[in-house]
């Protein structure tokens, strides 16, 4: 099945479930690799890391659907695929050898620490075939990376990294190589809160088809809401081309202005829910950064808008992956603040006691998705003020979330949300009171705490949990020059209010599981 008439080379092109690619480096090697025909392909569903976590059954349902699907659409581009369930990938690619006999194996290199070392160093020690490890293509640092001779203690800062890559992409630039409007960055005119009367656009909706349906059905005995009939992704290329073409067109014009908007109306607001389709190889980073410059050419989105989108993209996407690999194992461990409090119950239930925390969790159990602001400013910046251990807020987003992977989640959470590494990847703590998330959503007005206390029966956590925040830690947060108005004015409170924010903190804490 494996073998080609004309020379009789085998080649295997084993390709990753996050790596669905519609031109897979390790598929155009294999043809060259065979010197005739197409390579054998092999796709992998691994036991031991279905099981690994208490996994949102959505992602399990996007992630097997779209390998699913993807092997389909090679089969009938005429490649064979081996497509297996295995208890390991070690244990799929030696049946897969034993059975094929193939003379050599390809594949892309993991986004991934620990696949990538298993990739490298420890399939070598345990196949008796060639392996070759191609370089990953999914991301654009790795097609062109923009600091190539950075010493690891110096720190780079997400703003001049994303003006690199702007230049050597040519995005949003003029014929002298300047930002289109005179300015990088219009994160300034991206603040807005949400006007109540404003519409708000429903994402496109992709209902299951027979694939994802069977999907469904082999987890639902392991997941209870597996099989819910609200999951609605899109499983494959054409859908996520679907899906990116109904953020064009339908949100991407007010997507700026609100971006850091949060509302009860909407999960979504006007983000792009593009993320898991990127992670997982069903589109392709420059493409839907080319096409959103697109739009703001054509004249159907303002520059504020484009440009705050493509910062996502080609800046902040690509920025936490070159800190992954930069800064990994070390970052995993990392824990500056010194956070020890277990994380609590109601993470896993939903039944959290402030308005703001039960939409913004429910909303994450039910979907597997909330955008970047709810997940920074309401359920890391919860955590930070609650000194949550670090590694068990990062096991919870990694299993709820749709989009979550190592490379994204360790450094965007244990960095930039927790600040758990000292600022190596953000600037300052992303910590604020109940005030932030009064301005930017409607959760205060339905909830039963009072935003505006600081201490009492009805202040709302977030404010207490706050002031108490920077005077545990003023001592270490003296250094940031980012922090020097928090603190000053937490030194215009008397003793006695501090006191009984203290009090009042170490009261909640205690009790929060």
């Amino acid at each position: 099945m494996f073998i080609t008439e004309n020379q009789g080379k085998k080649a295997t092109a084993w390709i990753l479930g996050d790596q669905l690619l519609k031109q897979h480096p390790a598929l155009e090697v294999g043809v060259t690799a065979q010197q005739a025909g197409k390579p054998g392909v092999l796709l992998i569903e691994s036991q031991h890391l279905l099981g690994r976590r208490r996994w949102h059954p959505w992602k399990l349902v996007l992630i097997l659907s779209a390998m699913r699907h993807y092997a389909e659409r090679l089969r009938k581009s005429g490649y064979s695929v081996d497509y297996r369930q295995a208890p390991t990938f070690l244990e799929g690619i030696q049946d897969h050898i034993k059975k094929h006999q193939p003379d050599k194996l390809i594949c892309m290199a993991s986004s991934n620490f620990q696949a990538r070392k298993f990739q490298e160093d420890s399939l070598p020690v345990h196949l008796d075939i060639p392996i070759q490890v191609l370089p990953n293509s999914q991301f654009l640092v790795e097609r062109h990376n923009p600091y190539p001779d950075l010493p690891d203690e110096k720190n780079i800062r997400q703003e001049s990294f994303y003006r690199r890559l702007r230049r050597h992409f040519s995005v949003l630039l003029d014929e002298d190589g300047e930002p289109l409007g005179g300015q990088w960055n219009y994160d300034a005119q991206n603040r807005k809160p949400l006007p109540a009367e404003l519409p708000i656009p429903e994402a496109l909706a992709f209902p299951p088809d027979r694939i994802t349906r069977e999907v469904i059905q082999e987890l639902e005995p392991h997941h209870t809401h597996a099989g819910d009939d609200r999951f609605n992704y899109a499983v494959d290329h054409r859908g996520a081309a679907r899906a990116l073409e109904d953020f064009l067109s339908n949100r991407l014009a007010d997507f700026g202005a609100y971006e850091d908007a949060m509302t009860s109306r909407s999960r979504i607001v006007f983000h792009s829910l593009l993320s898991p389709y990127l992670n997982l190889g069903l589109l392709d980073p420059l493409e839907v950064v080319q096409a959103a410059e697109r739009a703001y050419l054509e004249g159907s989105a303002p520059l504020n808008a484009v440009e705050g989108f493509i910062r996502q993209v080609l800046g902040w996407r690509e920025y936490i992956y070159w800190q992954y690999w930069r800064l990994f194992p070390t970052l995993l461990h990392s824990n500056h603040l010194e956070a020890d409090r277990d994380l609590p119950d109601f993470f896993w239930s939903g039944d959290a006691g402030l308005n703001c925390l039960a939409v913004v969790l429910q909303r994450a159990l039910q979907s597997g998705y909330n955008h970047h602001i709810e997940r920074l400013m309401v359920l890391s910046n919860f955590c930070t003020l609650a000194g949550i251990q670090p590694q068990q807020v990062l096991e919870w987003f990694m299993a709820t979330y749709l989009d979550a992977y190592p490379w994204v989640m360790a450094p965007n959470l244990i960095g930039m949300g927790l600040y758990a590494d000292g600022g190596r990847i953000g600037t300052k703590p992303y910590v604020s009171s109940a005030n932030y998330i009064n301005k930017m959503s409607d959760y205060c007005q339905d909830c039963g705490y009072d935003h505006k206390l600081r201490s009492g029966e009805q202040a709302c956590p977030f404010n207490y949990l706050y002031w108490n925040f920077l005077i545990e830690q003023k001592s270490k947060l003296r250094s940031n020059p980012r922090m020097n108005l928090s603190l000053a004015n937490l030194e215009k409170l008397d003793s006695q209010e501090k006191k009984a924010i203290q009090d009042q903190a170490s009261l909640f804490l205690s009790d929060l599981n």
